[in-house]
């Protein structure tokens, strides 16, 4: 079943589809991991940077007015912001707590108090057992003051894994349908890709079994695909004709070596049977024996010749030729069936040129003329 290129070239589509999309949905993933982090800590450095502002005008004002804490609290801000707040240094209003949850330079992992900028990290908060993302801001009573403390935005890291398996299983409801409908266009294609394969496919079988006038069906559109197929096509009809000379090529030599054979047999028949007593005419009948032997081993000759070369090339020989002896040969060599027959056989001729030309393929002419002739004579 695999073997079949009807099955396997859908499968190499979706394997094809597959792999595109496993590596796109990889790239996807990492870069949505990057976008999301990246975001993550713009958002929590704009938060640190606008909390930290409330705080320090807040301390400020605290401080002058000698009044106790703004009203606010950090879990209203925690539960306005959805981050967690947490602070390191010195109290932000003087003998009053902040109500922000304080943490250590050893929860952090570094002392963030000797920042005098905007720092974001990942640390581990006392009591929590899981990672954030955080980013810290200095807390100033005046801008050219050195700090007396830094507010923490923290938010935690699993958050961001949530959206990232979000987009994964959004991917994988994609893929599924992308599989299922690039599987159904690869079924498809295949289809009309393989069926003119298959076609050319059970033509060649019948080739080979030496049916050439194979149907091919018309194969839509251009490309290879059709080409091939009119090139196929092409072959059969061509293998067909070479089939059919073959054939009549067959027929001709058979017919070729018959008459020489007929004559020989002739003559030898009349020399046996006693019926050619005069020793000039048994000479006679012995020369046309010894050259009707000589043309027959030049036919084969030239049956050996077509076997090594075209079958449309001939050795022709270029020789002065007498017609008139010509004529005598191949009138003597019927002779004798002639007179075993009782057929009025005889001889004219009006002029006896000689040519130049090629004398065994002349007298190989006129023999089957005559041999034809004497077929159909009753």
């Amino acid at each position: 079943m695999f073997r079949s290129l009807r099955v396997r070239l859908p499968l190499l589509f979706l394997a094809a589809i597959a792999l595109a999309f496993l590596v796109a949905s990889l790239i996807a993933v990492r870069l949505f991991q990057d976008y999301t982090r990246t975001q993550s800590l713009v958002e929590l450095r704009r938060e640190a940077t606008g909390l930290a502002r409330l705080y320090a005008e807040s301390a400020r004002q605290s401080n002058d007015e000698r009044s106790r804490a703004p009203n606010f609290a950090a879990a209203t801000l925690e539960a306005a912001t959805g981050d967690s707040l947490y602070y390191i240094g010195l109290n932000i209003f003087p003998g009053q707590e902040a109500g922000l949850t304080r943490v250590t330079a050893a929860d952090i992992g570094f002392d963030v108090r000797l920042s005098t900028s905007v720092v974001t990290f990942e640390f581990e908060p006392p009591g929590e057992n899981r990672p954030f993302l955080a980013a810290s801001h200095p807390l100033r009573l005046e801008t050219d003051t050195p700090p007396f403390g830094q507010l923490i935005v923290a938010k935690p890291k699993n958050e961001l894994r949530s959206a990232w398996v979000t987009l994964i299983s959004r991917l994988t409801l994609a893929f599924l349908g992308a599989i299922v409908l690039v599987g159904g266009l690869a079924w498809y294609l295949s289809r009309r890709i393989t069926a003119p394969v298959l076609a050319l496919s059970a033509a060649a079988d019948e080739v080979a079994e030496g049916r050439y006038d194979v149907e091919l069906p018309a194969v839509p559109g251009g490309g290879e695909i059709r080409h091939l197929s009119e090139r196929f096509r092409q072959m059969a009809v061509r293998l067909g004709e070479s089939e059919e000379r073959e054939r009549n090529f067959l027929m001709s030599v058979s017919h070729e070596l018959r008459t020489p054979l007929t004559a020989i047999q002739g003559h030898v028949a009349a020399l046996r049977e006693g019926v050619v007593t005069d020793p000039e005419l048994a000479e006679t009948s012995l020369e046309i024996v010894a050259q009707e032997a000589e043309r027959l081993g030049r036919l084969v000759g030239d049956v050996l010749d077509l076997a090594k070369l075209d079958a449309h090339r001939f050795t022709v020989l270029t020789e002065e030729v007498d017609m008139g002896r010509l004529c005598d040969r191949a009138y003597s060599t019927f002779a004798d069936e002639a007179r075993r027959r009782g057929i009025d056989y005889t001889q004219a001729a009006e002029e006896e040129p000689v040519i130049t030309t090629d004398g065994d393929r002349v007298l190989q002419i006129i023999s089957n003329l005559l041999s034809n002739a004497f077929r159909w004579t009753p």
